[in-house]
């Protein structure tokens, strides 16, 4: 089989109150209303927890529209491994590397999308949700696949030609086109077919449910970590564009300054669709000179915490969180940091420019060396570190939390299904 249904746990509305702001659910329960019924079925690459942000998203969204009586399903596709491989290429190219695709690729992208659409339109939805790249073809090869959005996940400002000429044409399957912020509007996507709406965290899962530090620190410990002296980390996938060597280059000129100074990569391997992570390993295993003050966690077979927990417990016990992208079209590890109160360095690419204003909750850096003086900056003034936190989590509060999100979803389902 080529897609799987995954299995939902139940939710409701009323428990995310509190992080309603004005008339956010009397809104979300009437656009909700004309959708009663209808089946709205999203499709992507992955469930598995803590492997990605739309997996992470979809746990938590899928559940709140079944909770407003709408029939929302969630399958994911299940090619040959290869296929992934592919995709990462697409991935990569789409935000601007130079990954080209040779001819038998493309073919073998197409045949499996092929057999991936045929397997969709069994599905007889009212609307189909396809994100990112790899389902992307499927509402092409079936006129049945309709009406069909597109959520594009990342950033596609200034994609690789040859990636771009291939995939454009694919895009004209959909009714609507969805981004995470305006600029990755490039100029040969249809104004009228683009939406845009950032995604969000949800509140209420364990790994953004308040930690205390103590028994986060315990954690730390229990991982060979000292929390008693300075600590900064990044929690991300091992991806060329997440810049993992520019981390570890920005901490070793930090570290000239600050001795004691330790670092965590929180990057478990636990998405289905990074293949590419385990060569970035070992290019970061071999960077990190075996140095003892430089925590890598990557096989998640070796730790006996869950994700959730462990995450929470490294953004909660570090005094400053890294997410050192060169291209991001969101940064679901951004908000999750900020909505845990803390001072963010990150870098001034995509998605992530709409959650940090450069010197008012957080920075924004482009260099290494910028990066590692900020982490300085941060780690000897507590108290910047502390009012950065505190207008960071206002941000997450007003803007980046799953019922907005929610609402953004129903209202484009609403104005696609009216037509």
């Amino acid at each position: 089989m080529m897609l799987k249904k995954v299995p939902i746990q139940e939710k409701e509305l009323e428990d995310y109150r509190e992080f309603f702001a004005n008339d956010l659910m009397l809104e979300i329960k009437k656009l909700s209303e004309s959708l009663s019924g209808k089946k709205i079925v999203h499709i992507n690459a992955t469930s598995r927890l803590g492997g990605g942000g739309v997996a992470e998203i979809l746990h938590s969204l899928i559940p709140l529209m079944r909770n407003l009586k709408i029939n929302a399903e969630w399958h994911t596709i299940n090619p040959p491994v290869n296929f992934f491989e592919i995709t990462n290429k697409i991935h990569n190219g789409l935000q601007g590397k130079n990954d080209k695709l040779t001819e038998s690729e493309k073919k073998f992208y197409l045949k499996q999308s092929e057999i991936i659409s045929k397997e969709i339109e069994k599905l007889n939805a009212s609307l189909y949700v396809i994100h990112d790249p790899q389902p992307l073809l499927a509402a092409s090869f079936s006129k049945k696949i309709r009406p069909a959005v597109s959520r594009i996940h990342i950033d596609l400002s200034s994609p690789n030609s040859d990636t771009w000429n291939f995939i454009f044409p694919y895009f004209s399957s959909y009714q609507k086109i969805i981004l995470s912020i305006h600029e990755f509007i490039n100029g040969n996507l249809p104004p009228e077919k683009v939406a845009v709406f950032p995604p969000a965290i949800d509140p209420l899962v364990a790994k953004n449910s308040p930690l205390k530090k103590e028994y986060a620190r315990l954690v730390l410990e229990n991982l060979g970590i000292n929390p008693s002296q300075p600590i900064v980390s990044q929690v991300s996938r091992l991806d060329f564009f997440k810049d993992p060597i520019g981390v570890i280059k920005a901490f070793y000129l930090a570290k000239k300054n600050i001795p004691n100074l330790q670092l965590i990569l929180l990057a478990q391997n636990l998405a289905d669709d990074n293949p590419c992570s385990k060569k970035i390993f070992r290019e970061v295993k071999r960077y990190t000179r075996g140095d003892p003050d430089i925590f890598l966690f990557y096989d998640p077979k070796e730790i006996k915490y869950d994700n959730d927990t462990l995450v929470s417990a490294v953004q909660t016990a570090s005094d400053v969180i890294i997410q050192k992208s060169l291209k991001e079209g969101f940064g679901l590890t951004v908000a999750e940091a900020m909505w845990k109160g803390k001072a963010v360095i990150a870098g001034r690419v995509g998605g992530i420019k709409v959650q940090i204003r450069d010197g008012y909750n957080g920075y924004l850096v482009s260099t290494v060396e910028h990066c590692a003086s900020r982490i300085e900056e941060l780690l000897k003034d507590k108290s910047l570190r502390e009012t950065f936190g505190r207008r960071a989590k206002k941000s997450v509060a007003k803007n980046f939390l799953i019922p907005r999100l929610l609402r953004d979803h129903l209202k484009i389902a609403g104005e696609i299904m009216k037509k």
